[in-house]
């Protein structure tokens, strides 16, 4: 309470009425370590509704993380530990930044899956290091996104019984009791996913310890949810049980909550009590960390190549950029479609990167993402590499995000790309909170053809583009592509989208192979060189580089195509590089791309010409539709001579 009165901003709803969930999870039955925040075999506590993050940083702070009482004090105060809702990497204990409601329940599947894969992969009949638990507290308003629904749904159907969801049922939403808008048996449905269900009082510490005893106990092949009874803002007479519980509406009547509630004028008031019982139960749990570190140290010496692969997950290390491209065997002159080379790429890395692991949104056969040899995860096969998320796109963003969270393995995810708007949310969060996660997105444009505009992506590449810190690459050829695949699979600190083509995209072997290679890893390169004085420049990526430099031959020996893969790459190269590639006294330049145009305008300059398409497409044999919005070597060398 004092912590959002000082702020003046907040909601007090969560943190009350949860409040007796927080102390049992946190005084009693999580199982954590506070001085190592990062220790791997730790129960994974998320809280799905964000908003109540005041609930999730009062609790750590008591159980001794690294969250000093003044950060309380700071609450949603610039660059504290504790902003308005929880941000991963940013606040010792927060294992996600949940920001959209939802986006928790579908994490904690990632975590979970995650946790079953580690415990697959590095468990031996004489050491255990995996077996923990993942925890999460969700309201209302998480459950009635359509999120969580999928991602209930797939962790019901693969059995993830290391999963308890703990649900704030306080029966009020924002505007309105839940009644104006919800009228589910919330238990009847989660039985029929396939979870077992609990219903308590959250207000009744013994029911909420048994209840998470026996959920935690039973291995049985289900998620848990435990449905607690809550009452919203409970403490404050005024606004409990009402809407009015929500944000910070009930500050005004903090003061008067205090006498309610038997607490001491003292703001920020902790007993010493308190404080003895938690500073205890920190020792405790630091000797069961130890002991497990005793484990890992035995298990470590008993199996060196497994230990060393752990280290490289729990580090994020797999290679540079370019070790990981060298890992493919160069293609030759192939005419290959970018999502066919992109599957041989992705099995050649995973042959050498066991914690690579793939998954598609039940396109497979169309994405060309499975990992051969690496197995299907399931209930019998928790240490398979291949996930099947069905039809949830949804989910299957926020459930990568999840086990990126988790730490260990490198995931990746395919749909086409006109679908990825389906889970741009969890891209943006990925983004957001710098996850090394990567999307393989097939069907790139109109030259996706007959099924029409409703599956011909025009403007997502520059969607996607428009995403700070997501790294966007849509090769050229099977090169660029092996480039790209490298990229994505080393990139530490962040997301990686890879665009790839239906259609076959000729190989651009006037360069050698490990020059595209390079090129690519720096976001754009010199494709084909001008033999004479520069005086125009053709810009393009993915499928339409190769018009470029057919249009190029046609125009001259003046002529140069820069191929550009990636802008964020590019941008982030030296002054010096993209000035050599992109010299600042060559006006004459067009672009083309088979999108949208308005990104491109900042490398074509006001002087120059950007080809494209800003409406959608239309249903057409995919060379047709091509023709059909101008995207043709003809439209690029009309182009050239149209400019001054």
């Amino acid at each position: 309470m004092d912590a959002i009165a000082a702020a003046k901003s907040g909601h007090l709803g969560l943190p009350l009425g949860s409040a007796d969930i927080g102390a049992v999870l946190f005084g009693h039955a999580l199982r954590l370590d506070p001085s190592d925040p990062a220790w791997p075999n730790r129960d994974r506590f998320i809280l799905s509704g964000g908003h109540g993050s005041m609930f999730l940083y009062a609790w750590l702070h008591l159980a001794g993380f690294d969250i000093p009482l003044d950060e309380i004090k700071r609450f949603r105060q610039l660059h504290s530990k504790t902003p308005g809702h929880p941000e991963f990497g940013e606040t010792p204990g927060v294992e996600a930044t949940t920001g959209p409601l939802g986006q928790g329940t579908a994490n904690l599947v990632g975590v979970a899956v995650a946790g079953k894969m580690a415990a697959a992969r590095f468990n031996t009949a004489e050491h255990t290091l995996f077996d923990h638990a993942v925890v999460g507290l969700a309201g209302d308003g998480c459950f009635q996104e359509g999120i969580s629904n999928e991602a209930a749904a797939f962790a019901g159907r693969f059995g993830l019984d290391n999963l308890i969801l703990f649900y704030d049922s306080n029966d009020i939403t924002l505007d309105a009791p839940a009644s104006k808008t919800q009228n589910e048996d919330t238990a009847a449905r989660y039985k029929a996913l396939n979870w077992d269900v609990w219903t308590i009082d959250g207000h009744d510490f013994d029911a909420i310890a048994r209840a998470y005893a026996e959920a935690r106990a039973a291995r049985n092949n289900k998620p848990k949810l435990i449905i607690a009874k809550t009452i919203i803002g409970k403490g404050i007479p005024e606004v409990q049980g009402k809407s009015a519980a929500h944000g910070e509406g009930g500050v005004k009547f903090v003061e008067t909550a205090r006498a309610t509630l038997g607490l001491p004028p003292e703001k920020f008031h902790v007993s010493p009590e308190t404080r003895a019982y938690f500073s205890a139960r920190a020792a405790e749990q630091k000797r069961a960390a130890d002991a497990w570190r005793a484990t890992y140290a035995a298990w470590q010496k008993a199996n060196p190549a497994l230990a060393a692969q752990l280290t490289a997950g729990l580090l994020r290390d797999f290679g540079t950029s370019a070790e990981v491209t060298a890992t493919i065997p160069p293609f030759g002159t192939n005419t290959l479609a970018s999502r066919i080379s992109g599957e041989t790429c992705l099995n050649a890395i995973a042959a050498a990167r066991p914690l690579v692991i793939s998954g598609s949104a039940d396109l497979h056969g169309s994405t060309k993402n499975y990992i051969q040899g690496g197995g299907d995860f399931d209930i019998a096969t928790p240490s398979g590499r291949n996930l099947y998320y069905g039809i949830r796109e949804h989910a299957m963003g926020a459930i990568l995000n999840g086990v990126a969270y988790h730490g260990i393995f490198k995931p990746s995810g395919a749909t086409f790309l006109t679908f990825s708007d389906y889970l741009r949310p969890s891209i943006r969060i990925a983004a957001l909170a710098k996850l090394p996660v990567f999307y393989i997105f097939t069907h790139d444009s109109v030259g996706v053809g007959e099924d029409g505009p409703t599956h011909q992506p025009v403007e997502t590449v520059s969607a996607l583009r428009a995403i700070p810190n997501l790294d966007v690459l849509r090769p050229a050829d099977a090169e660029e592509a092996a480039a790209a695949y490298g990229h994505a699979v080393a990139r530490k600190d962040g997301p990686v989208a890879l665009i790839l083509s239906r259609q076959n995209l000729p190989s651009l072997d006037g360069l050698p192979a490990e020059e595209r290679r390079a090129g690519t890893l720096r976001g754009a390169y010199v494709i084909h060189k001008e033999t004479a004085p520069l005086d125009t420049i053709l810009l393009a990526t993915g499928s339409e580089v190769s018009l470029a430099i057919e249009a190029a031959k046609e125009l001259g020996p003046t002529v140069r195509v820069v191929s550009l893969p990636s802008f964020e790459l590019f941008d982030r190269q030296p002054a010096d590089y993209r000035e050599e590639v992109l010299p600042r006294n060559i006006t004459r330049r067009v672009s083309l791309e088979a999108g949208r145009t308005g990104l491109w305008w900042k490398y074509v300059g006001l002087n120059g010409i950007v080809l494209g398409n800003d409406n959608f497409g239309l249903s057409a044999p995919g060379a047709v539709a091509l023709r059909e919005t101008g995207i043709t070597k003809d439209a690029l060398l009309n182009a050239v001579k149209a400019l001054k």
